[in-house]
């Protein structure tokens, strides 16, 4: 009987640990899809600011330097934005196992 109990406790931890681990994941998928929004939302804003001062532009010399410009940041951002969905997706994968560390421990 006592063996009985020792797994109905250990099943009810392990149960608890799960749905710590689902409430992390859904916080920090909820992060990542802010992040994801706030930065598409930048890139449209960007994107629609540039395509107005290439449409100012009067030489084909400014025009070529503004696309570079642009082209140059363009892509900084998104290595940077890349960079930043990277680290949530690490601190999604710690967290998701940090309530399981104790179990692991004990086995």
């Amino acid at each position: 009987m006592n063996a009985f109990d020792d797994f109905q406790k250990m099943s009810m931890s392990g149960m608890d640990k799960a749905m710590e681990s689902f409430g992390v994941v859904s916080k920090r998928m909820q992060e990542i899809a802010v992040e994801t929004a706030d930065f598409s939302k930048k890139s449209f804003e960007t994107t629609a600011a540039h395509v107005e001062s290439m449409m100012a532009v009067k030489s084909l010399d400014k025009a070529i330097e503004a696309q570079s410009d642009y082209v140059k940041s363009s892509y900084e951002g998104a290595v940077a934005q890349a960079t930043r969905i990277g680290e949530l997706y690490v601190d999604l994968a710690k967290d998701m196992a940090k309530p399981f560390e104790d179990l692991a421990k004990r086995a």
